[in-house]
């Protein structure tokens, strides 16, 4: 009887179940059914869709490098539930746009639900590859069509393209890609980067087109790179310039008549145009003028955007000149902006701007020549732990020292925002020679050291301590002072003769202002 009993409640139990998963079973399928049944309230689109634009513009790209991606939000504010019925693009599978439309990518797209009050968004990329009877520069345009006929509606699409020379190793220039050692002065690490060797006829670089360089464009050993006047330099992650030993370059910018345009000057950047990537540091690698390299001359140049902006080795006997360097701006480097290293450097009318570390690092010793030039550090992308300057004579790397022959900067600005830019690090065993005269100086940490004696006329002579230049735009990188700066009618007038013009070509004969930029009054 307990069997029994048993056995039937165990029936009783099953199908009990059986019955629940035949409810289940039936639930579900109401549920598809009523949500197949949704899909047939959706009604056409009617042409009253709204866009957030209707022209899209896609920043400048270059020829055969995608852009970045941008976005088109389509808007129902209508009360109803809505199905786009196409959404393409007018030039369909030819064109060079790139749609994603709900996660799905393609040129053309079908049956597009949109909820009532409801938004889609679309994401565009184009990527144009220049043919040989294109112009180096054009607009490039398609358009974004919503449904057709009478209710056909249309965002536009545009872009500028700019045909380029591109600078990589490949099989057509018979050139392989190798690695490239970088290694700091005395250093048993060294950096491998990826490069590449350019040929004689790429030592000339002019302002005809534009060129992206790929990996480390390295100078052959006794051949000279020249960069002519309004060059453009674009360089992709982890690219550069390579000099090394018995190579130089010569960059030849001049002072052009727009100050926003910069059609004389020479660039030097990252190769993304678009807005947003303006003020990126980081981008690329950066100028690398190695030991042995000498003569090296650069005017009016303005470098930005990269890790380390220029460095340049010089060797312990300091014979030749390792660089000049005239009217040039580097900025917004992840690192440092300049970095010599045992190096024999003559700056005038050079702006070092900000850096996520140093402005400008004199280091193992060297002889550098500063006039008329603006250091200043006010880096908002981080905590910085250096000052704005900093000068040691000796290696941090294992220590060596070596003699700094002469660190003489005259009639300049060095400055920041920290509380003290002016950084000096002495091996006592080596020679350490320095010498400021009429120069603005932020030092305002006490210090009883004799390298911060500014009463001492041997290192100091007419220093202004901790009074604000007043930079127009300190943290975008621009350094004109304003009519109430404290470098006004500041410098030395024998210091100026060297340096007549300022960065922008003023005259500063009379009454010279500190740092690179004279400034302007207007009624």
């Amino acid at each position: 009887m307990k069997v029994f009993l048993s056995h039937r409640l165990n029936y009783l139990a099953i199908s009990n179940l059986h019955k629940k998963g035949y409810l289940l079973v039936f639930l579900v399928i109401a549920l598809v059914y009523c949500s197949c049944r949704h899909d047939f309230d959706y009604k056409k689109s009617n042409g009253n869709l709204e866009f957030s634009k209707d022209t899209v513009l896609l920043d400048t790209v270059f020829s055969s490098i995608g852009s970045s991606t941008y976005t088109l939000k389509v808007y129902n504010r209508s009360d109803q539930d809505i199905n786009i019925p196409t959404i393409g693009l007018k030039q369909g599978d030819q064109s060079k746009y790139r749609l994603n439309v709900d996660g799905e990518a393609g040129y053309h797209f079908t049956n597009t639900p949109l909820f009532a009050h409801d938004s889609l968004y679309i994401f565009i990329e184009v990527t144009y590859y220049t043919q040989e009877q294109d112009p180096q520069e054009f607009l490039y345009s398609d358009a974004i069509q919503f449904d057709h006929q009478n209710h056909l509606q249309e965002v536009q699409l545009v872009t500028l393209v700019q045909d380029a020379i591109f600078l990589f190793p490949n099989k057509s220039t018979n050139r392989e890609l190798a690695s490239i050692e970088l290694r700091l002065s005395d250093s048993e690490e060294v950096t491998w980067v990826e490069g590449f060797e350019l040929k004689d006829h790429e030592l000339n670089l002019t302002n005809e087109k534009p060129y992206v360089i790929y990996g480390y464009a390295t100078v052959p050993q006794n051949k000279t790179l020249t960069i002519g006047e309004g060059a453009r330099l674009y360089f992709y992650k982890d690219s550069g310039l390579l000099i090394p030993n018995s190579a130089s370059i010569h960059i030849n910018g001049k002072l052009s008549e727009d100050n926003i345009l910069l059609e004389r000057e020479v660039i030097f950047e990252g190769n993304r145009l678009e807005p947003e990537y303006s003020e990126v540091s980081g981008q690329w690698g950066g100028l690398w003028i190695a030991n042995g390299s000498i003569n090296n001359s650069i005017e009016y140049l303005t470098l930005k955007n990269a890790t380390l902006g220029i460095m340049v080795q010089g060797d312990t006997t300091l014979n030749d000149n390792s660089l000049t360097i005239k009217n040039s701006k580097i900025y917004n480097s992840q690192n440092i902006n300049l970095w010599g290293q045992s190096a024999v450097i003559n700056a005038k009318n050079l702006v070092l701007g900000n850096a996520g570390n140093i402005s400008l690092y004199c280091n193992m010793g060297g002889q550098y020549s500063f006039i008329h030039s603006t250091i200043a550090n006010y880096w908002k992308k981080g905590y910085r732990n250096n000052a704005a300057l900093h000068i040691d004579n000796y290696s941090t790397i294992n220590g060596n020292a070596y003699d700094l022959h002469k660190a003489d900067f005259k009639n300049c600005i060095i400055y920041g925002d920290n509380g003290t830019e002016l950084n000096l690090d002495m091996d006592p065993n080596k020679e350490f020679q320095y010498y400021f005269e009429n120069c603005l100086i932020k030092f305002s940490e006490i210090s009883e050291h004799s390298l911060y004696d500014f009463s001492n006329p041997v290192r100091y002579k007419n220093i202004l301590l901790n009074l604000d230049p007043r930079f127009e735009a300190a943290v975008k990188n621009n350094f004109l002072i304003d009519k109430t700066s404290n470098a006004i009618d500041a410098g030395n007038l024998d210091s100026a003769a060297l340096v007549p013009l300022d960065i922008l070509g003023n005259t500063r004969t009379e009454n010279p202002d500190l740092g690179a930029f004279e400034a302007l009054f207007t009624n």
